[in-house]
C-alpha cells in the first residue's frame, strides 16, 4: 500500500514516516515547494540519508503570496502556516496516482493541524486516506523517539537549514520589505534529520 507524505526533513515528518513503514506501508516522501527557493534539497537530503524516495511537489506562487499577505495582517504566522498546509494536502490529494496521503501533525500542535471535520472533508472531495500517525504522541514521546532512530540537528528557525514552508514565506516577507522577526517567533527552534543514528 502506498501512501505520498508531505515531508520538511524535520523530525516530526521523519518519524511519521518511519512508523508509516513499521504499519506496513510503501511510503514516498513529499516536499512542497513554490519554486522561490531551492530549500527542497535539504529535504531530499534527509530522505535519501533515510532510505526514502523524494519528490518535490511544486505550488503556484499565488497561495504563498496570500499566505504572505495574512502573516503581514495578522502579525503573526499561523492563519499563514495553516493556509499552505491546507493547500498542500489538497494539492497532494489531488495528484491522479495519490490513494492515501500523511503528515508530521503531532496531538500537540496548534498550526498546521485539521480538525476532524476538515480532514474528513479533505478526503470526501479528494476520495483519499488521510493518515496521521502522530496524532495521539505527545511531545515528550516524540523526542524520545526520535533521540534514539535519528541524527538530528536543532537550531533556531533563522540559522537552520530546512525545508519547510516557513522558509519561502520568509524569503517573500523579505522581498516585500518585512524582517520576519516581526512575525515569526524571535526564538522558535525546529530540527532536521541528518540520518539514522548509529549510521552518519
Amino acid at each position: 500500500m502506498l501512501v505520498y507524505h508531505l515531508y520538511s526533513g524535520g523530525k516530526d515528518s521523519s518519524l511519521a514516516a518511519w512508523m508509516l513503514t513499521r504499519l506496513g506501508y510503501d511510503v514516498r516522501l513529499v516536499t512542497v515547494s513554490f519554486g522561490i527557493l531551492d530549500n527542497w534539497r535539504f529535504a531530499r537530503e534527509a530522505a535519501e540519508n533515510l532510505g526514502f524516495e523524494h519528490r518535490v511537489l511544486y505550488m503556484p506562487g499565488e497561495i504563498l503570496e496570500k499566505a504572505a499577505d495574512m502573516a503581514i495582517e495578522d502579525g503573526h504566522p499561523s492563519n499563514a502556516i495553516q493556509f499552505i498546509h491546507e493547500k498542500a494536502l489538497e494539492a497532494l490529494a489531488s495528484l491522479p496516482e495519490v490513494e492515501r496521503i500523511s503528515d508530521g501533525t503531532r496531538r500537540d500542535d496548534r498550526v498546521p493541524l485539521l480538525d476532524l471535520p476538515k480532514a474528513r472533508s479533505l478526503e470526501d472531495r479528494f476520495n483519499v486516506a488521510y493518515i496521521r500517525p502522530l496524532l495521539g504522541i505527545g511531545y515528550r514521546t516524540i523526542k524520545e523517539l526520535t533521540e534514539r532512530l535519528f541524527v538530528v540537528e536543532i537550531r533556531e528557525s533563522e540559522q537552520l537549514e530546512k525545508a519547510d514552508y516557513e522558509v519561502e514565506l520568509r524569503h517573500l516577507l523579505r522581498e516585500r520589505g518585512v524582517d520576519p522577526l516581526t512575525i515569526f517567533p524571535k526564538s522558535h527552534y525546529q530540527s532536521r534529520v541528518l540520518g539514522w543514528r548509529g549510521q552518519l
